[in-house]
């Protein structure tokens, strides 16, 4: 990948009736570009692909990578637990336009690490030559992990498999990776609040970060990662410290319910007054007092923060105050 930094795992916005926003997406769209960020991830879990039909997938590819010029990473998500329809998915990214392969480990029916790597990854590296291809690594969601050891076989076999998305939490697994793989590789945060450690950390050197909280914040998450591209790790880390309330929305939980990524994110988007639109089903809605740590969580940024949350009110024209202060919204 010829980019690096931030990264935004984008929502698929809805209508009421429950149809894709099309016209939410292209403003959504717009705004990450105004905001500097280097790369779009359509149709991931962010994007809630598992809802989507095959001709939304392909849609939904195809609109970003047409708004996204040159200067931006399309990084389309293609996983699945199916080896034949992730191919299908690939080829409908790949004639869309994108750049990329994001490939989520295959969920539920669990391979080996051997398995994905022959019997999953090997078939798209082989089928997309001329596409980058990211394996994704979340066994928290997936029950399966990629070994960087046959990440290593793959790298150094086809070198478009060119990336990894790592969510494991495992410091000393990435640390791994990053001796083992081949010189160009990259790493890319699965986490926000495991980026500025994962990017500054010697051992690690992130590359950037595959963010959810982006489709809020792209702007303040780009400039965390450049500085610390720039050896500026003190304003990096002032950054971080900054946007930590919001990072801390990836997930709610509330008792024994945990309300999980994209739930959090469009009840924030929502909130605001960017376009979002509910989840898809059997997505719902965060109950009442997790709607409340969410909006406490925003209050304290706008307070201590504001420029975090200051382009999101230029932008689509919203009064962020009066918002965060009217229940009706939330």
């Amino acid at each position: 990948m010829k980019n690096r930094g931030c990264f935004t795992a984008l929502v698929t916005p809805f209508q009421a009736n429950g149809a894709i926003d099309w016209e939410g997406l292209k403003k959504n769209v717009q705004y990450q570009i105004s905001e500097g960020i280097k790369g779009l991830v359509p149709t991931g879990t962010t994007g809630e692909s598992p809802t989507l039909s095959p001709l939304e997938h392909s849609n939904v590819i195809s609109q970003v990578a047409g708004m996204a010029g040159d200067e931006i990473f399309v990084l389309a998500g293609t996983g699945s637990n199916c080896t034949e329809e992730m191919l299908q998915y690939g080829e409908s990214a790949q004639t869309a336009g994108s750049n990329g392969l994001l490939m989520v480990d295959c969920y539920y029916n669990g391979p080996s690490s051997i398995e994905l790597r022959d019997e999953y990854y090997t078939p798209a590296a082989e089928k997309f030559p001329h596409l980058e291809i990211c394996p994704y690594v979340i066994p928290g969601r997936t029950g399966c992990a990629l070994l960087p050891e046959d990440l290593k076989v793959l790298a150094e076999k086809y070198p478009h498999v060119s990336a990894v998305k790592e969510a494991t939490g495992d410091l000393e697994r990435m640390k791994e990776t990053r001796r083992i793989m081949p010189e160009g590789f990259k790493i890319f945060s699965g986490d926000d609040d495991k980026t500025f450690t994962m990017m500054s950390d010697p051992d690690i050197r992130a590359d950037g970060v595959i963010s959810v909280m982006a489709n809020v914040v792209p702007g303040a998450l780009q400039r965390m990662c450049s500085s610390i591209f720039n050896g500026e790790l003190k304003e990096a880390e002032e950054i971080k410290e900054a946007l930590d309330p919001i990072f801390g929305l990836v997930n709610v939980k509330c008792g024994q319910n945990k309300f999980r990524n994209p739930v959090p994110v469009k009840t924030i988007m929502r909130g605001l007054g960017m376009p979002a639109g509910k989840c898809r089903r059997p997505l719902g809605r965060i109950v009442p007092e997790g709607v409340e740590t969410v909006r406490s969580a925003l209050e304290k940024v706008w307070q201590q923060n504001p420029w975090i949350l200051k382009p999101v009110e230029e932008f689509y024209g919203v009064d962020i105050e009066e918002r965060l202060k009217n229940p009706e919204l939330w």
